[in-house]
């Protein structure tokens, strides 16, 4: 039975794996799709956002199997709970990544300007972020799991850099552009949310772990 049972764990773990790498391709992608303003690979994007919510679904049915089948003693119901509320988080990144590609339709390809490179700095953060939570979680790598709740402080560093920079470009141009320079802090602002739920994933890896949670000082059996 628990050969069985650690059978299931490795499959959700493999799951994870792949919907985190799925999260890390749609943020490349509308990173690229905003540098070279395009709006066929921005419509791609959003329609690919349905494998992330597809494989949600699935993790979600083999947690409930494994809740509701095998009766986990308390470390494996950590693990399995943690799970359940890491690919909500993951979800919704793909979501966010959607809405980046959508104001890159709306705007009729805006593209992101040389002045504002820290955006591609800000996704490939981001997207490391994402993906060192989930090795954390796979890997029961705690230091790995704190180092990304460390890292978020980088990302709103980059979204006040970006906004400031935006505020600048409003005031040298008077005006002009300003649906342009606003789309492309909704952009950063995307990513900045992006940013915070890996953290809110490295935060459940350390639950699955340790037993505690930062919004609760209760700690569970191991």
């Amino acid at each position: 039975m628990r050969n069985k049972f650690d059978e299931q764990l490795h499959l959700l773990e493999e799951q994870l794996t792949r919907m985190g790498e799925l999260c890390e391709t749609a943020i490349a992608k509308a990173t690229q799709a905003l540098k070279d303003g395009s709006i066929d690979q921005a419509k791609i994007i959003i329609r690919e956002d349905e494998e992330i919510d597809q494989i949600e679904k699935d993790i979600e049915r083999l947690c409930l199997k494994l809740l509701l089948q095998q009766q986990p003693v308390a470390k494996d119901l950590r693990r399995i709970s943690a799970a359940l509320k890491m690919i909500t988080d993951m979800e919704r990144i793909g979501d966010q990544t959607s809405d980046i590609a959508e104001i890159i339709i709306s705007s009729k390809g805006v593209a992101a300007t040389e002045e504002i490179h820290v955006i591609g700095t800000m996704a490939s953060e981001v997207s490391k972020m994402v993906r060192n939570s989930v090795t954390a979680y796979v890997n029961r790598d705690l230091e790995l799991a704190r180092g990304v709740m460390r890292a978020d402080d980088k990302i709103d560093q980059y979204f006040d850099e970006v906004r400031d920079e935006m505020i600048d470009f409003i005031k040298e141009e008077k005006g002009e552009n300003g649906k342009r320079i606003f789309d492309l802090i909704m952009v950063t602002k995307y990513l900045e949310r992006i940013g915070d739920h890996a953290t809110n994933i490295a935060e459940w890896v350390e639950f699955s772990i340790t037993g505690v949670h930062k919004d609760s000082a209760v700690m569970q059996e191991h």
